[in-house]
């Protein structure tokens, strides 16, 4: 009998050829996930991440799809669907991040973040929340400490976040018993780079370290494995950095 928690379920990550989401789709799949990731730019990433996630030896599949489309996004979730045969476990992982002054943030800067961070996880749960439903599934949204606390020269990314972390809320709500959702939240997280600056913020954090992708990708899968019953609630991960 197989110890993989995962096993025989279907998982979609979207943004996840590289970085957070590429570790986050390698964990439900070494768990036995079946994964599909999206992507928009990443096409080389994407394959190679895909073949990554077939050596687990589950089902694997990348979908270009530009999230900021609606009609993009159903025909995506469609295909996940139909090759993977449902949807069990949706991880809204794809987002934009931006540093630049409050008064400089025009209304296309801040309609693209949005687009990004806040509607295009909305779009995907509702376009997968048929199959979420009958497979009594689970949600995870990446949301951000940015979203917990203002930060300066990320006004548009902060208040997206802090939009999603609310839209994961009263997804909770709206969509109990049947799906649980769950919100996590990322501090500082690097991937190997040595810098001046994130090695400030690795002093300031109180375990004395950033965190990494595995960090995150930890912390999904406690959501996709948990109690069903755990549902709305908002998990930081950042080395205690927001207290």
């Amino acid at each position: 009998m197989s110890n993989r928690p995962l096993e025989g379920k279907t998982a979609l990550v979207t943004g996840a050829a590289k970085r957070i989401g590429r570790s986050i789709a390698l964990t439900l799949a070494e768990q036995g996930a079946n994964v599909a990731i999206t992507y928009l730019s990443s096409q080389r990433e994407a394959e190679q991440t895909v073949r990554d996630l077939a050596e687990f030896g589950g089902e694997a599949m990348g979908v270009r799809c530009d999230l900021r489309e609606p009609e993009a996004i159903e025909a995506m979730v469609e295909e996940v669907a139909a090759e993977l045969g449902g949807i069990d476990i949706l991880v809204n992982n794809a987002g934009m991040f931006e540093s630049i002054a409050l008064e400089e943030i025009t209304p296309e800067l801040w309609d693209r973040m949005f687009a990004t961070n806040t509607r295009a996880p909305f779009l995907v749960a509702r376009a997968a929340h048929s199959y979420l439903k009958s497979a009594r599934g689970r949600i995870v949204n990446i949301g951000s400490l940015g979203g917990q606390h203002p930060w300066a020269t990320h006004g548009h990314y902060c208040t997206s976040k802090a939009a999603l972390h609310m839209l994961s809320e009263t997804m909770a709500k709206a969509w109990a018993p049947e799906i649980s959702v769950n919100c996590v939240a990322p501090g500082m997280i690097v991937n190997g780079e040595v810098e001046e600056a994130y090695e400030h913020f690795a002093q300031k954090t109180p375990m004395q370290r950033n965190g990494s992708a595995s960090d995150v990708a930890s912390a999904v899968l406690y959501f996709a494995t948990a109690p069903h019953f755990i549902t709305g609630q908002l998990l930081t991960v950042d080395g205690g950095l927001g207290l």
